[in-house]
């Protein structure tokens, strides 16, 4: 009797708490519905803040690694003003990697946590950053390319549901247009060069057009996350289909450099009102993506070396914000 009596006190208890927790979730659609921002301080089911600590660290990885293909090209840029562009380009791309660590935090996960998943290999960042610059070309094919991409996602993002990483994403668009830019010129500036300047600038597009469309995630019909992030408006597009925008912009720039897009599939559809291109090969997005893409091992070992090496730098600003702590309480 006791025991039945427990039984459905605690069945009661569920079902209350479901209720209630069923119509929390329906008022935090609501509101994405209606388009009003969600903030920290606001209710949040869990796998809504899960898909964002994802999700953004990953980005936040991104940057930070991205750093790394354009870093061994300062010193050997063609000309002072190329070098102080590349600098402050990669300037950019680790204060972005901070915005958006901040923008995590927010959620209640912390930086320490989300660095340490990055270099333990259990994080993801973006495949791209797994292909060696083997070329001046390959740091306008960033530019251009990798960059480019990158703006056509992230644009959308500033209207993400979640303000912080929306008003994050403000910014670094602004800044990621710059970048895409700067890449634009030296292809430009190649492409109408000499004829081993020609010569190499379509070599690096021939490496770089594939992994630039793997950049956007797999094809939706093996996207797990993206219905989801969908009706959330985390995501305000698919995969897919950003894909397809960034072919139709990309071509005709491609066209006007003189230079071939590596993909004897690709044509105009009249009927569509679209280019038609090849199928990704996605055997290589996933085995990048699973660790063995030419540089995986390189990029994480090189960020571990420099994560050790500026130990000091992160004992010496936690020291000095101690001291400054311990002035003002005294």
């Amino acid at each position: 009797m006791y025991s039945q009596g427990l039984d459905i006190g605690a069945d009661a208890g569920r079902a209350a708490a479901s209720a209630e927790e069923l119509a929390r979730e329906e008022a935090f659609q609501r509101k994405i519905d209606q388009e009003i921002k969600i903030e920290p301080q606001d209710w949040m089911p869990e796998a809504y803040r899960r898909t964002l600590i994802r999700q953004i660290s990953q980005h936040a990885h991104s940057e930070v690694v991205g750093m790394l293909p354009e870093g061994n090209w300062v010193t050997r840029a063609p000309s002072l003003r190329r070098k102080a562009i590349l600098l402050a380009k990669i300037q950019d791309e680790a204060g972005h990697g901070l915005y958006l660590y901040a923008a995590c935090e927010t959620l209640g996960v912390d930086r320490a946590e989300l660095i340490d998943q990055l270099l333990s290999g259990k994080a993801k960042y973006s495949s791209i950053f797994n292909y060696p610059t083997l070329t001046w070309a390959d740091i306008g094919m960033i530019g251009w390319l990798v960059d480019g991409a990158a703006i056509m996602n992230q644009v959308a993002l500033q209207r993400c549901s979640y303000g912080p990483y929306a008003r994050a994403m403000v910014r670094i668009c602004k800044e990621e247009s710059f970048h895409q830019r700067q890449g634009y010129e030296i292809v430009m500036t190649l492409a109408r060069g000499t004829r081993e300047q020609r010569r190499m600038v379509q070599d690096a597009l021939n490496r770089w057009w594939w992994p630039a469309l793997m950049m956007f995630g797999p094809p939706d019909r093996d996207s797990v996350h993206t219905a989801q992030s969908m009706k959330w408006k985390i995501k305000r597009f698919t995969n897919d289909d950003l894909r397809q925008k960034f072919v139709d912009v990309t071509v005709p720039q491609a066209h006007y450099l003189g230079l071939e897009i590596p993909d004897p599939e690709l044509r105009w559809n009249p009927e569509r009102g679209h280019y038609d291109f090849g199928e990704v090969p996605w055997d290589e997005f996933w085995r990048v993506i699973r660790g063995d893409g030419p540089c995986n091992r390189q990029r994480l070992e090189q960020r571990r070396r420099a994560f050790a090496e500026g130990a000091w730098v992160r004992e010496a600003a936690l020291a000095h914000a101690a001291k400054r702590r311990a002035r003002r309480a005294a």
